[in-house]
């Protein structure tokens, strides 16, 4: 990314219309996740602007492959591929990171091997680092902006997370973790419905990672074909739910592409980034949804307040609060087509910092996994009106958030 680039995205992010969402993903993958992580900042943008940025989340246009045998021979030995009965050398998907073809074991097992393209991640390092000089300069020149939106402590969490995915390993023990938890409380919650494809360790490297074929399709798939019923949404809410409001350790990228079904079993993959929440904020959040769900927005607006990491005063509070019980007004016995729950979380919590409350970064990644729910549920059925829904769910969670 040069400096023009660079100069675009961000007029594109902050002129104040709409984002050109085109403009943005032809910068590169960069610029891709910088407008994925503006996407939450309604805190200094425009919620209609973040609403824009959040579609960057379903970016899922096909991108050429790479030749597999280059692949190959610049990620593995020479024996790995001997591991295989045959592996389609025709990617089923490939996006501009990486790439995945269908593959069976010695065994006949069916497998999916995903493949980084060469040399990428050293790209992605190469443009961090130049976005990270003129980003240096810009707030030289522009010192509200450093205050306002911190860009290079931005870039810096975006490099991490974004290596961090690079390297599949992380997927496996990332994977790990949440199964894990699973077998943890498996006797005590119902989490039967909720599995992860076996993976191959020994035939995995940081570029190169081999999992089980689920024989189930996305939930994308399901909803492009109309035939993804309301019910399994549901239980995907109250699944994920668990482990971002009981335990605090959750699955950090759960789009509808990440998510596989087969019959009604669910199947959690593309395991590369994890959210993780502190106890406060977990139980905060947790009393928030559980009041916004019985419209009790008094009980909203002091959930807030206790997960703030800052401590407002009774008179900020005071000034505070009628403006959040106009918000809310009509807000009960909405549907998800007249009233988005992302979008009323989005006024919501720009509300409260700008009367002084602040919160830590875990809350963006718990926004962003209720963006992709309430996007799905809006394609699913636009007639729900989920946040009552929602409240079979919250005594059988209740005793392990707080």
């Amino acid at each position: 990314m040069n400096i023009w680039s660079f100069s675009s995205l961000l007029y594109e992010i902050f002129r104040g219309n709409p984002p050109d969402i085109g403009k943005i993903e032809q910068k590169g993958l960069l610029a891709v996740k910088m407008g994925q992580m503006f996407a939450l900042r309604f805190d200094f943008l425009p919620p209609e602007t973040c609403t824009v940025l959040s579609e960057l989340y379903q970016n899922t246009d096909r991108m050429p492959p790479e030749d597999f045998a280059e692949l190959l021979e610049a990620h593995v030995d020479a024996g790995w591929r001997n591991r295989f009965l045959d592996i389609d050398e025709d990617p089923m998907a490939s996006a501009s990171v990486g790439q995945v073809h269908r593959a069976r074991l010695r065994g006949g097992q069916p497998v999916v091997v995903k493949l980084i393209k060469k040399d990428f991640a050293a790209n992605f390092r190469q443009d961090v680092r130049t976005v990270t000089r003129l980003f240096k300069v810009l707030t030289t020149f522009y010192p509200r902006l450093r205050k306002v939106a911190d860009p290079v402590g931005l870039l810096e969490m975006i490099e991490h997370d974004t290596l961090a995915e690079l390297d599949l390993t992380n997927e496996i023990s990332n994977q790990t973790l949440l199964r894990d938890i699973c077998e943890r409380y498996r006797q005590e919650v119902d989490l039967h419905d909720l599995g992860f494809p076996q993976t191959y360790p020994e035939l995995s490297n940081t570029n190169v990672l081999v999992t089980e074929a689920i024989a189930g399709s996305t939930l994308e798939t399901r909803l492009e074909q109309g035939d993804l019923e309301y019910h399994h949404l549901k239980n995907l809410f109250r699944l994920h739910g668990f482990f971002m409001f009981a335990v605090g350790v959750f699955h950090g990228d759960l789009h509808p592409g990440n998510v596989l079904l087969d019959g009604d079993r669910f199947y959690f993959v593309d395991c590369g980034a994890i959210g993780r929440v502190s106890d406060r904020l977990r139980c905060g959040l947790f009393q928030f949804m559980k009041h916004l769900s019985y419209s009790d927005f008094n009980g909203c607006a002091a959930a807030l307040r206790s997960m703030s990491d800052r401590e407002i005063s009774d008179k900020r509070y005071k000034h505070f609060l009628p403006k959040l019980l106009r918000l809310y007004k009509d807000f009960p016995g909405k549907t998800v087509s007249e009233v988005s729950l992302t979008e009323q979380m989005m006024h919501t919590i720009k509300m409260a910092v700008h009367h002084g409350m602040s919160f830590e970064k875990g809350m963006f990644p718990i926004i962003k996994s209720l963006m992709y729910i309430d996007g799905m549920v809006l394609r699913c059925n636009p007639q729900a009106i989920l946040m009552q829904d929602m409240r079979e769910f919250i005594p059988p969670l209740e005793k392990y958030v707080c």
